[in-house]
């Protein structure tokens, strides 16, 4: 089975501020009599599985600035996603949500079932064929003028190419980062490195997940896939989730097989996912250089590191 990757230190249920606890209350028109904490991603809110007295079922996810100051951000912009693209079998829907005094809460339909198992053949066409749908129906949602986040603690949208920009510039500080972490054949070229990332400036946007992987899926019933945790929506280039979905197996020849296979992958070309996967790469391995990680997050760099290798793996391969 695959498991979650990203598996951070949660706050438990019974932990989070009582007057949090006695919205959720509300919001569901009956006090909580049960819950199950849930694992993976790295948030260090709870995240949690809820039964009233009435038995009405829930999913509430809740953190404070106390826990980590950029968290509540990523719930904000959840919230706004969440009410922007309304409700489609797709993704779980939004019951309710509270911001107040530091602390920012969901109340999420509560979608039955666990992570698929994307080693499995089946489990992961399911995957595709849901994140080319995901892609089509996110396609007809306006995105609204205004502000775009250029780092994932701002308010608004994430910019995806401003992201793809910030990438690039830890192509600067190639030669500083270990050996264990970037491969030779990436090392070697970095002035054809810069020319492919300049490729993830072209083509179209769209309103997009951003944060495809294992841990943000659930699979209620054989055949269909539930996009869950929008705290990373951005607008950005249409390939950019059907990239994500396939990068379970990225250090898999598998990978570059169902590339070919995608229309809207490509159409933008294999030269375009392999510059993502030398900028996301080089860019996380330079992060996890830099000091202690994040407040509350004590397993991110060892996450950073793991998808920096996986990523540049594969780019090595494509580039050889």
């Amino acid at each position: 089975m695959t498991v979650p990757r990203a598996v951070g230190v949660r706050l438990p249920y019974a932990e989070v501020p009582l007057r949090v606890r006695d919205w959720v209350d509300d919001a569901l028109g009956s006090p909580v009599s049960s819950w199950e904490e849930q694992i993976g991603g790295m948030s260090p809110g709870c995240a949690t599985r809820v039964v009233t007295a009435d038995g009405t079922r829930a999913f509430v996810k809740a953190v404070g600035t106390e826990l980590n100051s950029d968290s509540p951000m990523l719930f904000r912009r959840e919230i706004e996603v969440l009410g922007l693209i309304g409700e489609n079998t797709l993704w779980a829907s939004l019951r309710a949500s509270y911001d107040e005094g530091g602390w920012v809460a969901l109340v999420l339909e509560d979608v039955p079932g666990g992570h698929p198992d994307l080693g499995d053949e089946t489990e992961m066409a399911d995957l595709l064929a849901a994140t080319d749908r995901l892609v089509a129906t996110l396609r007809e949602v306006p995105v609204p003028d205004g502000a775009r986040a250029t780092t994932i603690a701002e308010p608004g949208l994430i910019d995806v190419r401003a992201r793809f920009r910030a990438w690039a510039s830890a192509l600067d500080h190639l030669a500083e980062i270990p050996g264990d972490l970037v491969p030779d054949d990436v090392r070697r070229d970095p002035a054809r490195l810069r020319r492919l990332v300049g490729l993830l400036q072209e083509g179209d946007t769209q309103l997009t997940h951003w944060d495809v992987r294992v841990d943000n899926l659930l699979r209620p019933e054989p055949g269909r896939i539930v996009f869950v945790d929008w705290g990373a929506a951005g607008v950005g280039p249409s390939w950019s989730d059907p990239l994500l979905a396939r990068f379970e197996r990225v250090e898999d020849p598998w990978f570059d097989e169902s590339v070919a296979r995608s229309p809207v992958l490509a159409e933008a070309g294999d030269d375009v996912v392999t510059a993502f996967l030398v900028a996301f790469g080089v860019a996380l391995a330079w992060q996890s250089t830099q000091g202690p990680s994040d407040i509350g997050l004590p397993t991110l760099n060892e996450f950073r590191r793991t998808q920096a290798r996986r990523a540049l793996t594969a780019a090595a391969r494509r580039l050889a």
